[in-house]
């Protein structure tokens, strides 16, 4: 049985002398203390999704991801737990050899098997149908044919119903108006178009990339996944591209020395290559005066730190 999850998550008030000079408040939404093997924003995004599995039946899940990815480790714990078979596609035929890193030992101990496919096999796996449906819709020829009946996640686990699972976040957060702007890291997109969708007329989201080069692509999926998910786009959101650290799973110098700082000062462990980069953009931003006086953030935070 999967354990149950922590709802709703803290949220907790962050005094730091930055956002007070803006004339800014920071508050945490403390996703990542969300569940012990299914943190943060993978249990927001895969619970409608386990779901729809056990609903129709299925016994196999499928998904993607790279040699580091928190998305694998949670699917296979949530597979596991509720009984079904789960395969993990990985990024990079030349790991298949290798010693396991701690995180696809994670998957693994879980139950997960693990197929290590080229970047072009990658790429053709997780690819949409040509009138742009998600591979995720449980109808994937390429994965069907070669791994048999399952249900296909997407990478990331960004799909329609993780837009709605994610949109309940909003709902945890009381008095949201128009001084609110909740905020999260953006990888895929499904937290971000979850949020925006669950907000009440007013308040704002503002997303922080931590890929490099996803001007206009990410903004684009966080688009499709509305569409996909209600039927219609949402205007109430943005995506700041300037704070992603150099790319997806960077984690400069001076990005690891404010996580530390940020960590001493609050008490609060940050997962890195996320989390760290949506604090210190906001915190860039509020130095900026890009934010009104007398606006209130919410920080999702989405994830917990790695262990090695």
């Amino acid at each position: 049985m999967l354990e149950p999850a922590l709802l709703p998550t803290p949220l907790v008030d962050c005094t730091d002398e930055t956002f007070a000079r803006a004339g800014v408040e920071l508050r945490l939404k403390r996703d990542d203390l969300l569940h012990p093997s299914v943190p943060g924003n993978k249990w927001r995004k895969l619970g409608p999704n386990l779901a729809a599995a056990v609903a129709q039946g299925h016994t196999r899940l499928l998904t993607f991801g790279g040699a580091y990815s928190t998305h694998l480790r949670a699917v296979a714990a949530a597979a596991g737990a509720l009984g079904l078979e789960s395969v993990g596609l990985v990024r990079g035929e030349e790991l298949a050899d290798r010693p396991r890193n701690w995180s696809l030992r994670a998957a693994e101990r879980a139950g997960m098997r693990l197929e290590f496919l080229t970047r072009a096999e990658y790429r053709e796996a997780t690819g949409r149908a040509e009138d742009g449906t998600d591979a995720d819709a449980g109808t994937a020829v390429g994965p069907h044919r070669r791994w048999g009946p399952c249900l296909v996640l997407p990478e990331g686990g960004s799909n329609a119903p993780a837009v709605t699972g994610a949109a309940a976040i909003p709902a945890e957060l009381p008095d949201l108006g128009g001084h609110d702007v909740v905020c999260c890291p953006v990888g895929t997109g499904g937290t971000l178009a979850g949020i925006a969708a669950g907000l009440p007329p007013g308040a704002r989201a503002l997303g922080v990339a931590v890929l490099r080069g996803g001007e206009g692509y990410l903004e684009g999926e966080v688009t499709r996944l509305h569409r996909a998910a209600y039927g219609r786009e949402f205007g109430n959101w943005r995506i700041d591209h300037a704070h992603h650290g150099g790319g997806y799973g960077k984690v400069p110098a001076e990005l690891a020395v404010f996580a530390e700082r940020f960590e001493r000062r609050h008490g609060i462990p940050l997962e890195r290559r996320y989390v760290a980069k949506l604090l210190a953009a906001l915190t860039d931003l509020a130095a900026a005066g890009a934010f009104p006086r007398g606006t209130r953030l919410t920080a999702v935070v989405t994830g917990l730190p790695d262990p090695e």
